[in-house]
């Protein structure tokens, strides 16, 4: 944004451009590799966590010496001459799908023993970002044409004198070797509830609860035992509920009712984790009747079209201030809403578990399905179709008197 006499005043901006996922507490971590020996004079918006060895400066100390800083952001409520435009929220981002405007973050940093021009300056190399576990993975930066601002009478623009991207990818396989959620299902055709398959999200090396017992078990391959008292590092760690699957969070899908013309379903979400509150949760399924709906109760609804015309995913999220917490496991640690589908007469049915969804994301990592073998099926002795006709079913009561007589 301009040059000092030793470097330059930059502003970093995160923009998160995923439909689906968002990123929560305890929020995002950037870090990179100077490529001289630059220093960070001073922040505004976010902090370096470490300021490293500084001892060669006398007089003005910097903010950061270290030649890989790891910077996070601040929390909400600093003073006023801390802040900048869409810093300040503890590190969450939302996805871009769910609330555009929350989908940004931005800090303000002095770099020092830096070039002062755009030929000596050297851009930071090795970036990357937690979000706020692994996941990312983040390309070299590139620069490219200066931004471009508009002052606040949109009559006059004003540029940047340099500008570089870093684009930041995330794999859910590198994020965790296991899912992070799981699926269930059942439905009004059938008594069978299909749970979550077997240790779904992993069972070794896992700490649970049992029940409404506060003392933790540990988890090793089939056994359960008791845990023995840990540091301050697993603090952090999930604390789950003990349960088969062993997920942080399951997605229960219902088929509820059959309309003439709709069919409603009833979805479900819990939380098994006692250390872990879910803020501005989203949850995405994948159903072909998705692009047919009517009304959904209890919680907002996008759809989110990902192949040209396909309408076949959609995405639901948490009424603001009303159940977009998913609270820790416990009583109040679910969340639940009905969905009411228009049903197509080229397409429906409940057939080979048609009616229930294809593949299922919460917070952006896709669940664990169950096996398809074991989805909840029409019984043998189902009533056939209503029949068409009086004159059919004049036709049936004679048959069957006929064969009574006989």
């Amino acid at each position: 944004m301009s040059w000092t006499p030793d470097g330059y005043v930059a502003v970093v901006t995160i923009n998160n451009f995923q439909m689906y996922r968002q990123i929560m507490a305890p929020g995002w971590t950037v870090g990179w590799t100077w490529a001289k020996k630059e220093v960070i004079w001073s922040m505004v918006g976010a902090q370096a966590t470490e300021q490293g060895d500084c001892s060669r400066f006398k007089g003005n100390i910097p903010h950061c010496c270290k030649r890989t800083p790891a910077v996070v952001d601040l929390l909400p409520g600093v003073p006023y001459n801390q802040q900048i435009a869409n810093c300040c929220r503890g590190g969450v981002i939302s996805a871009y799908g769910q609330d555009p405007g929350a989908a940004v973050a931005a800090f303000q940093v002095s770099v020092g023993q830096a070039g002062t021009t755009n030929r000596t300056v050297k851009v930071p190399k090795n970036f990357t970002l937690l979000g706020p576990g692994p996941g990312y993975t983040c390309g070299p930066a590139k620069v490219v044409p200066s931004t471009v601002f508009l002052t606040p009478d949109r009559r006059r623009k004003t540029q940047a004198l340099m500008t570089w991207n870093v684009t930041c990818t995330y794999s859910q396989y590198l994020a965790s070797k296991y899912p992070s959620c799981c699926v269930s299902f059942s439905s009004f055709y059938n008594d069978t509830i299909v749970p979550c398959a077997k240790c779904a999200c992993g069972c070794e090396h896992k700490t649970c609860v049992q029940g409404d017992s506060k003392r933790p078990l540990a988890v090793t391959g089939k056994h359960t035992h008791a845990a023995a008292t840990r540091g301050h590092r697993d603090k952090e760690a999930p604390l789950l509920q003990c349960t088969t699957h062993m997920c942080p969070v399951r997605v229960h899908w219902h088929v509820k009712l059959n309309y003439k013309e709709y069919w409603r379903a009833k979805i479900a979400i819990t939380n098994f984790n006692y250390r872990m509150n879910y803020t501005q949760w989203t949850l995405v399924a994948q159903h072909p009747n998705l692009d047919n709906i009517t009304e959904v109760f209890s919680f907002d609804y996008k759809p989110v079209v990902a192949y040209g015309s396909i309408n076949d995913t959609a995405m639901f999220y948490g009424l603001k201030y009303f159940n977009d917490h998913l609270m820790q496991a416990g009583p109040y640690g679910n969340v639940q809403s009905e969905v009411l589908m228009r049903k197509d007469a080229s397409t429906f049915t409940f057939r080979q578990g048609w009616a229930f969804p294809r593949k299922v994301y919460f917070n952006g990592d896709e669940c664990q399905m169950p096996p398809p073998d074991a989805y909840p099926y029409l019984p043998n002795a189902a009533l056939p179709a209503p029949v068409a006709s009086l004159g059919a079913a004049v036709v049936a009561v004679v048959a069957f008197l006929v064969l009574v007589v006989v």
